[in-house]
C-alpha cells in the first residue's frame, strides 16, 4: 500500500507536448477539421494522459463502492437501508443494471463493500474494506474519523492501481448506497460553496415536502460539522461516506497511474471534488460521462470544469453513465490513432484560398 502523501506529491499533469502533437494530427486526418465534434477533444484528452500521440485502450473496468449512511434514520430516502446490501446481492447475482450493460460492453466489474451495514456472503467478485457498518448520522456529528475516511481513501487508490495493473486504461466509478446523496449534497455544497437548497435534489423519488426536509437534514449536517473547505479530507469524515471516500481514492489511484477516470454522476462527482481538493492536478484525468438528473450534479461539473458526455436523465448510480460512455471515449481513441492521414490515404486536403 502507498502512502497517502506519497500518492498526492506524484499525481503530475498530464503531458501537454503530446497532447499538441496529437492536435496536429487530428488536423492532418481525413476530415473537416472538427468534424468529429467532441470525440476530437475527448483523443486529445486521451493523448495526454497515456503519453502517447496515438492512445490506445487496451481495456475498461468500472469500481462500484457500496456503503450505508445513518442519515437515513432521518427519513432522507424512500427505500430502506437495507436496499444496499439487497442490491449488492442483486449486482452479483447480474440481474443490476449495471451488471446488464458491463455484459454487454465488455467491461471488467469490481465491487467494494466499503461500508454496508448488513453482513454480505463472501464472493470472489467482493472486495470488502468494510470500514464501519455504515457511516454515524451526519445530522447528529461526524459521519466518521479521520482515520476511517483515509482508510476508504487508501482502498480506493490500491482498486485503481490494482485495475490500471491488469491493462484497465478506463477506469469507472460507481456507487450504491441508500441516503448518499444527502452526503453527497453536504460535500458539494462545502466545496463549492453552494447552498443545500441549490445541491439537495429529489435522489431516489423525493416529493416536494420530502425534498424540503432532505435540503433542512443538510442544512443541519453543515451547521453541526462546519466542514472547512480548506481540508478535504476533514470534509469528507465530517459529511461524506465510505463509498464516497473509496471514489476519491480511485480518482486518486487512477491519476497516479495516469489513466483516464470516468466519473458516473452525482455521487462519483462529489468524490471527485474531494479528491481534486487534496490533488488539483487529478482533475485533467477525468472524464464526466454524463449529466445526472440530480440537481446538484451542475455545480459539480461548473466547478471540475467539465463537459459531460451523454444526457439521458439518468440518476440511478452505480456507474451505469460511466459504462455507457465507455464506447464513446473508446471511439474518440480508435479514430485518432487508426484513421488515415490526408497524405497517407492519397486524399486531396482542402484548398486554402
Amino acid at each position: 500500500m502507498i502512502a497517502l502523501s506519497e500518492v498526492l506529491e506524484n499525481i503530475r499533469p498530464v503531458d501537454n507536448a503530446v497532447r499538441r502533437s496529437a492536435r496536429t494530427r487530428q488536423r492532418t486526418l481525413t476530415k473537416p477539421p472538427g468534424s468529429l465534434g467532441r470525440l476530437e477533444d475527448i483523443a486529445v484528452q486521451l493523448a495526454g494522459i497515456f503519453g502517447a500521440e496515438r492512445p490506445q485502450v487496451r481495456g475498461k473496468a468500472v469500481i462500484i463502492a457500496a456503503g450505508d449512511h445513518g442519515v437515513v434514520s432521518q427519513g432522507v430516502s424512500s427505500y430502506p437501508q437495507e436496499v444496499t446490501a439487497q442490491m449488492v446481492h442483486n449486482m452479483l447475482a447480474e440481474g443490476a443494471a449495471i451488471s446488464v450493460l458491463c455484459r454487454q460492453l465488455g467491461v471488467r466489474r469490481v465491487i467494494m463493500n466499503a461500508g454496508v451495514a448488513a453482513a454480505l456472503p463472501a464472493s470472489p467478485e467482493l472486495r470488502s474494506l468494510r470500514a464501519g457498518r455504515g457511516t454515524a448520522d451526519i445530522s447528529q456529528g461526524p459521519a466518521m474519523t479521520q482515520e476511517q475516511a483515509r482508510r476508504c481513501l487508501d482502498a480506493g487508490i490500491d482498486l485503481a492501481m490494482e485495475a490500471a495493473n491488469a491493462d484497465a486504461d478506463l477506469i469507472g466509478a460507481g456507487d450504491m448506497g441508500i441516503g448518499n446523496t444527502t452526503s453527497a449534497s453536504a460535500i458539494v455544497a462545502t466545496l463549492t460553496g453552494r447552498s443545500p437548497r441549490d445541491t439537495t435534489g429529489a435522489g431516489a423519488g423525493r416529493n416536494k415536502e420530502e425534498l424540503a426536509h432532505k435540503v433542512a437534514v443538510v442544512t443541519q449536517a453543515l451547521a453541526v460539522n462546519s466542514p472547512d473547505p480548506e481540508e478535504p479530507l476533514a470534509v469528507l469524515a465530517k459529511v461524506g461516506g465510505f463509498e464516497i471516500g473509496v471514489l476519491a481514492g480511485v480518482v486518486l489511484g487512477g491519476a497516479l497511474m495516469r489513466r483516464a477516470v470516468v466519473l458516473d454522476g452525482f455521487i462519483s462527482g462529489a468524490a471527485a471534488l474531494v479528491a481534486c481538493a487534496l490533488a488539483p492536478a487529478a482533475r485533467d484525468y477525468l472524464i464526466a460521462s454524463h449529466r445526472s438528473a440530480e440537481a446538484g450534479h451542475r455545480f459539480v461539473l461548473t466547478r471540475l470544469k467539465l463537459r459531460p458526455l451523454l444526457d439521458l436523465r439518468l440518476r440511478l448510480g452505480e456507474g451505469t453513465g460511466a459504462v455507457l460512455a465507455m464506447p464513446v471515449i473508446e471511439s474518440a481513441a480508435r479514430c485518432l490513432t487508426e484513421m488515415a492521414t490526408f497524405a497517407e490515404a492519397g486524399v486531396s486536403d482542402r484548398t486554402v484560398v
